[in-house]
């Protein structure tokens, strides 16, 4: 049985307690060195006192909106694994998931702020995304309720939980790269509506993707975003007021800026977001020569949990009603790197990353991806289980 399904209280002790004798091996020359070094060490684990707790779905899986065309280092890794064409009828892709059950799929990504809803009065057609001139070099795409249809059931048939990144791009205006203006909701209310009135099971709802500063490809003002936060929460507590369990508010999915988040939190007020969150790429581009060296020393591992800290700080001192998320960690940037993230080494990252995000209270930890690109839990064509699966 994998760790994460043994309850509720999932408890990170073991995960660091490796992670240590790990840390320790390589310290002494036990990993990758020919004059190895072998220490006999003693360990008591005290199973009485928690560390912290996460949420029954702590392991989260990303499905991003990437269509074949994405390439990068001259590598075309997705295939057919966005939010528009994978094949979820697939039988492997169908047992792999359900075997996490309950695990939490996050439906967004780059794209999602290019995404329109075919709902309501659109009055645009619907199509997918495809390169473009636009921003990301992308056209906008749609996702028509028909695939949404599709989505849900898949997601009730495998037992998943959904979090989905809404587009918070609609009604602003870019300059250089910034954006400007007030969040045009219209269009992501009616799909909000349309999803409550289909029964549809939403755990969260997120506005936006890494648009915090510094933002990829733009930026949105704290303050602004602060007000938008606020919109969407009026929206969901409107739609879901005769229901007993309402969809988090889940903001800003970008890379940690400790004032820009500060001041978020403390514009959009008490009990306007229930999850902050953030992404990790704390091993740099997929290209790097290095990936593998960097993977294997704990003590570059360990850096990252100065920006565990500073969040766990930021959230007590300016928004103690939230809870911190990662919505999304690939580890290696611009899609991974194919023999490596997909691979056993990549496991060090991996477990490291879920004992370190457990000990400072981060409640869930969602890998980019569940499939797609290099550093997927499943594989981008076979849909098999990589070595991360199992972890």
């Amino acid at each position: 049985m994998a760790l994460w399904k043994l309850g509720s209280h999932f408890s990170s002790v073991i995960l660091l307690l490796l992670l240590q004798l790990w840390a320790h091996c390589c310290s002494h020359g036990a990993v990758g060195d020919p004059n190895i070094h072998v220490e006999s060490v003693s360990v008591r684990v005290n199973g009485m006192q928690s560390i912290a707790t996460v949420d029954e779905s702590f392991i989260c899986g990303t499905i991003d909106w990437w269509p074949p065309q994405k390439c990068d280092y001259g590598s075309c890794s997705w295939g057919n694994t966005s939010i528009l064409n994978l094949d979820l009828m697939n039988p492997i892709l169908q047992n792999a998931v359900t075997e996490l059950s309950p695990l939490m799929i996050r439906l967004g990504g780059t794209l999602q702020d290019r995404v329109i809803y075919d709902v309501g009065n659109l009055q645009s057609s619907c199509g997918p995304l495809i390169p473009g001139s636009g921003l990301f070099g992308y056209t906008d795409g749609c996702l028509s309720m028909s695939r949404w249809q599709a989505l849900n059931e898949f997601f009730q048939k495998t037992g998943s939980v959904v979090a989905f990144g809404l587009n918070a791009l609609n009604g602003r205006r870019r300059t250089g790269s910034t954006y400007s203006g007030a969040w045009d909701s219209s269009n992501a209310q009616e799909f909000i509506q349309y999803t409550y009135k289909q029964n549809y099971p939403i755990r969260a709802w997120e506005l936006g993707n890494e648009l915090s500063i510094p933002g990829v490809g733009g930026s949105i003002s704290s303050p602004q975003y602060a007000a938008d936060v606020n919109k969407l929460r009026a929206i969901v507590d409107e739609t879901y007021k005769t229901s007993p369990v309402k969809p988090l508010i889940v903001a800003p999915d970008g890379r940690f800026d400790a004032s820009w988040y500060q001041q978020l939190l403390q514009v959009s007020g008490p009990k306007a977001l229930d999850v902050c969150t953030r992404h990790i790429y704390n091993l740099g581009p997929g290209v790097d020569e290095n990936l593998v060296s960097k993977i294997l020393n704990p003590f570059y591992l360990d850096k990252e949990a100065g920006y565990f800290k500073l969040v766990q700080q930021t959230l007590q001192r300016y928004g103690p009603w939230a809870d911190a998320w990662v919505g999304e960690a690939g580890g290696a940037f611009n899609s991974g790197r194919d023999l490596v993230s997909n691979a056993f080494a990549f496991s060090f990252w991996y477990v490291d990353q879920l004992g370190m995000a457990a000990q400072f209270n981060n409640k869930v930890y969602c890998r980019q991806t569940l499939i797609g690109g290099n550093y997927g839990l499943l594989d981008t064509t076979s849909f098999h289980p990589n070595p991360d699966y199992y972890r």
